[in-house]
């Protein structure tokens, strides 16, 4: 499984990585992507939502199933990847790139020092 070593991850397998002006892009991880499967549909939050951490952010359908996207951290939804509607496979092709879900202006920006680094994440998916 890929685990970049820049990004910092959540118990329910979500990724975030820190932008200029305290901002986070949060995906799926490598991990996640994988046990989902092909994903046919993703459903993102609204640009301008207050989100709670753990919060349920949006939802992917897969050809396996269907699984709600938690939110690493509270704030509020600055941006989304609106190509996803129309590419949700992205999620499986480049889950730390193209595959992005969304960008959150975080509420705490201390709350990120409750996420995962790699090693800790890597430990928690056993690889």
């Amino acid at each position: 499984m890929n685990v970049p070593d820049d990004l910092l991850y959540s118990a329910d397998h979500e990724w975030v990585r820190e932008e200029d002006g305290g901002r986070v892009r949060v995906g799926v991880t490598d991990y996640a992507q994988d046990a989902l499967g092909d994903v046919v549909f993703v459903e993102l939050p609204s640009t301008g939502s207050a989100i709670e951490a753990g919060g349920v952010l949006g939802e992917v359908e897969s050809t396996k199933s269907v699984s709600e996207l938690f939110a690493p951290i509270a704030g509020q939804v600055l941006d989304v990847n609106a190509d996803l509607e129309a590419s949700p496979e992205k999620i499986n092709e480049d889950p730390y790139g193209d595959g992005w879900i969304c960008v959150i202006q975080p509420s705490d920006p201390s709350s990120l020092d409750s996420l995962m680094d790699a090693d800790a994440y890597r430990a928690l998916i056993g690889s």
